[in-house]
């Protein structure tokens, strides 16, 4: 316990990516109210499905300290997981609200706020220390869904497996060495729901053979 409590003041106090901190700092004083810190995991510590996304959005998680919430692309996330059983309720509003995940944890690959939402390959190499830890505590057959490319290949990363090993793929899954099961999809952002290359039907699909594998 002692362990996990250090590594959450470590990470909730890091300021490794000069960048990153930087362009914190500029959020923070234009916007008092926002978290403008790294955005911690949310979710059951020993869960059965982590999720992985991309980033904090500059006025989703940045702006409300949980990851994907107060955003577009929590929307169709939080909707996702309270049919399929993984969310106490359908919509993420606050930190406060009082939703709770059941058996799911949601963290990102790059765990503080990056400009344009474009975070640098050091910056992902930086951080994916804190993915690995995350993905080691897991045991095997728990799912990972990574949520986007970059996620996909931070998990891989954090793994010590080449991407090429593991192609990036909507509905994609991979068993990896480790005994944990990686499904891919695309990013449930506003540009990807939008126009269409990831409708909510193609989400719910891969949510449901996730749920469908971790029965077996």
């Amino acid at each position: 316990m002692s362990s996990a409590r250090n590594m959450t003041n470590t990470l909730t106090e890091c300021r490794a990516c000069p960048r990153l901190a930087g362009f914190l700092d500029e959020v923070k004083a234009g916007h008092p109210g926002y978290h403008c810190k790294p955005v911690l995991p949310f979710g059951t510590a020993r869960p059965r499905l982590l999720i992985v996304g991309l980033a904090p959005g500059l006025n989703g998680a940045n702006r409300t300290g949980r990851p994907f919430t107060g955003d577009y692309a929590g929307i169709l996330l939080y909707e996702t997981l309270h049919q399929f059983g993984f969310a106490s309720r359908p919509v993420s509003v606050s930190a406060d609200d009082g939703l709770e995940l059941i058996g799911c944890r949601i963290t990102n690959a790059v765990k503080c706020l990056p400009p344009a939402n474009k975070p640098e390959t050091a910056e992902i190499k930086q951080c994916n220390r804190h993915l690995q830890a995350e993905l080691a505590a897991l045991p095997p057959g728990t799912a990972v869904l990574a949520l986007g490319n970059i996620a996909h290949a931070a998990v891989l990363m954090a793994q010590g497996l080449k991407a090429k090993a593991h192609a990036f793929g909507h509905g994609a899954a991979h068993e990896l060495p480790s005994g944990l099961r990686l499904y891919d999809s695309y990013h449930c952002s506003r540009y990807n729901t939008q126009t269409r290359r990831l409708t909510a039907d193609m989400f719910r699909a891969v949510f449901a053979r996730i749920v469908q594998d971790l029965k077996e």
